[in-house]
């Protein structure tokens, strides 16, 4: 495995904030907690967190260990890790899945940016869940206003993945990460001080063991296997900017940890909130841009609560398109050798017509459906559903069965320089559990099981 000098994070706090922001999404402030509050909350916390760390925690380092000792994009690492061979179509579907991920996720990114205008200009200040409900589905059947709102969040995207590792993502990530902690923080607090807030307090964190079913347990690893960003190659391209010295094992820690605290904040901020006003949490989509809305706004400062906590879901979704635009921008520059400016370029204009399309496809588009669903359903079905798993499953079974288990454990212990204590069962995680754990999961997804 020839290396190549290549640019590198600045320092392992970055490194951490980037790949920390890769991983934290929309699904962390608001799928985790719809799944908790669908699953029994405290009993599906607690085998989400043990998932976590040994799901999650395996196959994160396993795309650390790819990108690290091939140094190249998605693509370019299975060529180099094994030229000549099919397994390089693993990367392409990482990238491919970023790509359509990056597309359809700038959808309801830029929602959040029509959501923190509305709270800014107190146009959110309506009385009822129905006009909630109204003023959304209008909103996102508009051809023009969600269009408008997804090119100013591809222009931030864009400016951010032009300027480089360095200057664009690690610097941005260190800024965007500490933020969305102190916002989370802040409406942490303010939801305890909600009345009942307690009730949401003891659902959340007082488990129910009863409750624990094979359902649980499967939504609980699904949730775990995409909350910390494995699958869509975004691990092995930020890995591939990790320097030599980096400990790979602490910093994958450190990253499920971060990201798993994400999810447990916002717990805390949703299920005091949704229970002081009687409310399910378990609404997908509409928990986010309709309930906690109309929650905000029964409270004192409701606008301010609302703006923040907008604000809070625009950094989280703009941290993980940063790293899903800089997959397919990392494969263009170096398999096709295009300038960086020209490469995300590329990236930007196609992501946005995919951003576009799939806008549309809830207003004028609508009626254009595929398998009896529409465009931007459609392309979230693949990706999580298929693609997302498939490369997770494939990236497990490359490591732990096609990768020299000493090149492996060199490569995980800076050649013998830093103590991996529990290498022997990260592998027969990688090569046993994960593959299998995966594919249940895939076919649940699908409804098969």
């Amino acid at each position: 495995m020839k290396q190549q000098k290549r640019i590198t994070f600045n320092s392992k706090f970055g490194l951490v904030m980037a790949s920390v922001g890769s991983a934290v999404g929309l699904g962390n402030i608001w799928r985790f907690p719809c799944e908790a509050g669908e699953h029994g909350g405290g009993a599906f916390l607690i085998v989400y967190v043990f998932c976590v760390m040994i799901l999650g925690l395996s196959v994160m380092l396993a795309e650390f260990f790819l990108g690290r000792a091939s140094q190249k994009d998605a693509v370019g690492t299975f060529k180099v890790l094994a030229p000549g061979t099919m397994w390089k179509i693993t990367g392409y579907n990482g990238v491919l899945a970023a790509f359509l991920i990056f597309g359809f996720y700038s959808v309801v990114s830029g929602w959040t940016l029509e959501y923190i205008y509305q709270s800014a200009t107190g146009n959110l200040n309506v009385s009822s869940v129905e006009e909630f409900t109204g003023n959304f589905e209008k909103f996102t059947a508009d051809a023009f206003r969600p269009v408008v709102w997804i090119f100013i969040f591809t222009l931030i995207t864009h400016i951010v993945v032009m300027s480089g590792v360095k200057k664009g993502i690690e610097r941005t990530s260190k800024l965007m990460m500490p933020l969305l902690f102190v916002i989370l923080i802040i409406l942490c607090v303010r939801s305890l001080m909600l009345p009942n807030a307690i009730e949401g307090v003891k659902f959340f964190f007082k488990p129910d063991f009863s409750k624990i079913t094979s359902d649980v347990v499967l939504s609980a690893l699904g949730q775990a296997f995409f909350s910390v960003s494995v699958g869509m190659a975004c691990m092995i391209t930020y890995a591939s900017y990790f320097n030599k010295s980096i400990n790979m094992p602490n910093t994958a820690i450190s990253v499920v940890t971060l990201d798993t605290l994400v999810a447990i904040l916002a717990g805390v901020v949703i299920f005091p909130a949704v229970t002081s006003f009687n409310i399910s949490p378990s609404q997908g989509p509409a928990l986010v841009f309709i309930t906690l809305p109309n929650i905000f706004q029964q409270m004192p400062f409701g606008n301010l609560w609302s703006l923040i906590f907008f604000v809070l879901l625009a950094i989280a979704a703009l941290t993980s398109i940063i790293s899903l635009h800089e997959v397919v921008t990392a494969y263009l520059h170096e398999q096709y050798k295009l300038s960086r400016n020209k490469a995300t370029a590329i990236v930007s204009l196609c992501g946005f017509a995919v951003g576009v399309v799939c806008s549309l496809s809830f207003g004028v588009l609508s009626h254009f459906k595929i398998f009896g669903i529409i465009i931007f359903d459609l392309l979230d079905f693949v990706t999580a559903n298929l693609m997302l798993p498939l490369g997770g499953m494939f990236i497990c079974i490359f490591v732990g069965w096609f990768i020299n288990k000493k090149v492996l454990k060199d490569e995980l212990t800076n050649n013998g320089t830093i103590k991996f204590r529990l290498f022997c069962i990260f592998v027969v995680v990688i090569r046993y559990v994960a593959p299998i754990i995966i594919a249940l999961i895939c076919i649940k997804k699908l409804g098969l099981f």
